[in-house]
């Protein structure tokens, strides 16, 4: 077996796996190129394409020793038109334009819209956004069957079009048919996370969090206006979150986006959960072997914010690059990490503990760090969630997390700056100890004189009782006659 190093960076790199990285050699590719966690995107291609890049992901986990992270993003409700007589039909601004429930082939003066939720929802004054925000309509009147509008942007409209609907929630449910069955194909697969999409209200993470009955860890994307209003709602509803940009930035105006993207960021830090930034972050490598400035100082920009990992969509997906796109935002990343700033920069965004012994120790460890030159904070953990707590508080120094427990190794995935290690449980302090030291030898995280923090709970095996923060020293023989930690 290959032992891959922990990576040199704290922020985690997600890619989208599809057409140009499908199979077992371009995944490994990937992997090796700095990928931390693959996201399957449940939009795109049959569940046995799914299920053959999913057994590659895993098959990684064995060749390396390291356990792989797997998100199954889950496509959501998509409205949009019907279609055209003849394919397309150009809109003029200031003329009207009607949607009803008749399901003849529309053209320039009307076009069918098969989603009676928007008309319940629609009030006069509204605006309905057309191809991804391309086109715009403003609502004059709206009756049971029919929408009338008049065209204030216009343009060439297609078959089967978006449709957005910014001004008003939806009342429909974020889950559709296609959505349980992929959800149902995902925790047989074995996925780690499962991605929600176009969620608007709390309500709208119940469905999905009752159909996956405890398994797995559930991911809110904040896509919609209505789903930034209730943020913290849905951050304390959900496990993590994902700044998606592509429809907020339909929904908004572009100049809207970014300070909501460090809004959504500095919460979620805030609540312990973590927070992954997503969309055209490196769009140009689709097509180009690098990328643009403004690009490289998007990534960079979320990298100084604190998040939790930046995802690659079509980049991986689709792009021409998908290698050379990942091995970029790995030297952004790294780039910014070496900046002496850049600790000062990530603790902009205060993180206040709860009352608990847990959250007291996570903060006290962050300090530790730096009074003592730890090069490791190594924590033992059953659900994850003290390595959570540690995460949140942005340490100096890398985070080793240690389970008997394969699925939470596989969740951290997403953590920034830990590298997790499943291994045989531990009954005694003095077992711990040893144990912490040999790992964290084996794992390159320190050396002959250094120290680390271990962090634990007592009595050894309960979760959710980390009580225990010790500093250890390194003698440097731990390893010796040993096979394995």
């Amino acid at each position: 077996m290959k032992k891959i190093p922990p990576r040199l960076r704290n922020v985690r790199i997600l890619a989208t796996l599809g057409p140009a990285s499908s199979g077992p050699d371009m995944i490994r590719k990937l992997y090796l190129a700095g990928v931390d966690a693959f996201r399957i995107n449940m939009s795109h291609g049959a569940h046995e394409d799914h299920a053959v890049n999913i057994a590659s992901i895993r098959a990684l986990e064995k060749e390396f020793g390291r356990p792989t992270t797997i998100l199954a993003d889950l496509q959501g409700p998509k409205l949009r038109v019907g279609t055209f007589a003849n394919g397309v039909a150009v809109l003029k601004v200031g003329e009207p334009f009607v949607l009803d429930r008749d399901t003849a082939p529309g053209d320039t003066r009307r076009a069918n819209l098969p989603h009676p939720e928007i008309y319940e929802a629609l009030l006069p004054g509204t605006r309905l956004l057309l191809d991804d925000g391309k086109l715009v309509l403003r609502v004059q009147k709206v009756e049971d069957d029919r929408i009338e509008t008049l065209v204030e942007v216009g343009g060439t409209l297609s078959n089967r079009k978006g449709v957005n609907v910014p001004d008003v929630v939806v009342p429909m449910a974020a889950m559709t048919d296609k959505d349980r069955r992929d959800l149902s194909f995902a925790m047989q697969q074995g996925a780690d996370w499962i991605a929600l999409s176009f969620v608007q209200r709390p309500e709208d993470l119940a469905e999905a969090r009752k159909l996956m009955g405890g398994y797995g860890a559930l991911m809110a994307k904040i896509e919609k206006p209505a789903a930034v209003q209730r943020l913290d709602e849905l951050l304390e509803l959900s496990d993590a979150v994902m700044v998606a940009r592509g429809d907020l930035g339909v929904e908004l105006p572009p100049y809207a986006v970014p300070p909501l993207q460090k809004q959504i960021v500095a919460s979620a830090r805030r609540m312990g959960k973590p927070v992954v930034v997503a969309t055209q972050m490196l769009e140009s490598m689709i097509k180009a072997p690098t990328p643009t400035r403004a690009e490289v100082s998007d990534v960079a920009t979320a990298v100084y914010d604190g998040a939790d990992a930046i995802m690659l969509s079509a980049e991986t997906a689709a792009g021409d690059w998908p290698e050379e796109a990942v091995a970029m935002m790995d030297s952004i990343a790294r780039s910014v990490e070496t900046d002496p700033g850049y600790l000062d920069r990530l603790h902009f965004t205060e993180t206040k503990p709860d009352p608990t012994t847990a959250d007291a120790l996570a903060e006290a460890c962050a300090g530790v760090v730096p009074t003592v030159g730890a090069t490791a904070i190594v924590c033992f953990t059953s659900s994850g969630s003290t390595v959570r707590r540690v995460s949140r508080e942005r340490p100096s120094a890398p985070i080793l997390a240690l389970t008997p427990r394969q699925d939470t190794a596989r969740k951290m995935g997403l953590l920034w700056g830990v590298h997790a290690v499943r291994t045989k449980d531990i009954g005694s302090f003095e077992e711990m100890i040893g144990k912490a030291r040999r790992m964290s030898l084996r794992h390159d995280l320190t050396e002959a004189g250094r120290k680390i923090i271990v962090l634990a709970g007592v009595p050894f095996g309960t979760p959710g009782s980390t009580n225990v923060i010790h500093v250890a020293t390194i003698r440097g023989d731990e390893l010796k006659g040993r096979d394995e930690g």
